[in-house]
């Protein structure tokens, strides 16, 4: 034992060390006890359940009286479907898949596809007026993918700010 300067003595550094693991080792082992067994009592018996199996999470539906926000999964679904078959599919497309998924193309907007140049544009935003509010798509390389937003009607209620192409077909 080492001698402190006040005349006691000490254990030396390894038996504290051990020590001090031991205590710390202790105090874990009670934190993971297993857990007690189902007791069973007078008039019933102990069972095994078996543990319940993931469920496949519903695909997004539109929900025609719900709001703008609860419809945004859904809307995205249908813009993933197309992106998964073109990178930048052009505006009527997905007019065309939006209106075929049950929503209104009365209610929608669409930018250009092509530049006043005639090139295609970086990126084309669409809209969908739904129940007071906006669910609002931009798809493109210059905007990195895909984006989508719930946002409030504008003060002429259109969702787009800017000249946007007619939907006439």
């Amino acid at each position: 034992m080492a001698r402190i300067s006040n005349g006691r003595t000490r254990p030396p550094r390894t038996a504290r060390t051990w020590a001090a693991g031991l205590v710390v080792s202790l105090a874990l082992a009670g934190c993971a006890g297993t857990p007690a067994a189902p007791s069973a009592t007078r008039g019933t018996s102990a069972t095994a359940t078996a543990a319940p199996t993931p469920t496949e999470a519903a695909a997004p539906a539109l929900t025609p009286a719900g709001g703008a926000a609860e419809n945004l999964a859904y809307f995205d679904s249908v813009i993933a479907a197309i992106l998964a078959t073109e990178a930048n599919p052009p505006g009527r497309t997905v007019v065309d898949a939006l209106a075929g998924a049950g929503f209104d193309k009365t209610g929608m907007q669409v930018t250009a596809d092509t530049t006043t140049e005639g090139k295609p544009v970086d990126s084309i935003q669409f809209s969908v007026r739904f129940n007071g509010k906006c669910l609002v798509g931009q798809n493109g390389p210059s905007s990195g993918g895909y984006h989508s937003a719930v946002t409030p009607l504008l003060g002429n209620g259109a969702c787009l700010v800017g000249a946007t192409r007619q939907i006439d077909w």
